[in-house]
């Protein structure tokens, strides 16, 4: 079951991700897009919505990095693995208190709000939920990393990460004794990467670098044209 889990499924969740993402964008193109519910009840959604992102791109560039990142390169520059471990902690449970509340606020908003249920799918739904229970088992994950401080176990991790990533055949027996909670943990994020092509979470791929550069659109507002001479109006 461990192999199946950490071996064989990550490779199944990206391919589907990469081969997914590129099938939606080429055959389905209108519908690549956030689906934004902003008319129907604004001021919720932009407290809920900069609180969810803010978070989330905290924690997925801090996994990114961490998980990534070569070991040596710590060494190089004298971060120790405990460092780390304490890093990793405070502003990864930082990002998750902030996507917390936002993503709440969020869902409430989206079950609460008839118009706006009515218009969710069971996709939009069903994947803020999931991404809501990550969340939690996340934060669930900090208070068995605070029995690790010396690092040990987040080494683990960043060699099952990277040797995924350069084909290792026994990549799997990193985490083969992890504690239960990083698995769930792990194994979640694998399906969200699996459900990715399939929801509104595409949006991510399409950051609109290229505002920063674009010129500047000009709008006018629409004048009104004066009556004709000789016509009254009323």
């Amino acid at each position: 079951m461990n192999f199946l889990l950490f071996q064989v499924y990550p490779y199944i969740a990206l391919t589907v991700l990469a081969v997914g993402s590129i099938a939606r964008y080429e055959r389905d193109p209108f519908t690549w897009k956030s689906s934004s519910s902003q008319l129907l009840r604004r001021q919720l959604l932009i407290r809920g919505s900069v609180l969810f992102h803010v978070g989330i791109l905290i924690i997925f560039f801090g996994h990114l990095g961490g998980l990534l990142t070569p070991l040596w390169f710590f060494d190089l520059v004298g971060i120790s693995h405990g460092f780390k471990q304490w890093l990793a902690i405070i502003v990864g449970g930082f990002g998750a208190v902030l996507a917390l509340i936002g993503g709440y606020l969020l869902l409430v908003r989206r079950l609460g709000d008839p118009r706006i249920r009515a218009t969710s799918s069971v996709a939009d739904i069903g994947i803020l939920a999931l991404l809501m229970t990550q969340l939690v088992i996340g934060v669930m994950t900090i208070f068995v990393s605070l029995q690790h401080l010396d690092g040990g176990e987040m080494v683990r991790f960043m060699a099952w990460a990277q040797g995924i990533f350069t084909f290792e055949t026994d990549a799997w027996r990193y985490v083969e004794n992890t504690n239960i909670l990083f698995k769930l943990h792990i194994f979640v994020g694998l399906t969200i990467f699996l459900l990715f092509p399939f929801t509104r979470l595409v949006h991510m791929l399409s950051a609109p670098v290229r505002y920063l550069w674009r010129p500047y659109q000009v709008v006018r507002t629409r004048r009104r044209r004066p009556a004709a001479a000789g016509r009254t109006t009323e």
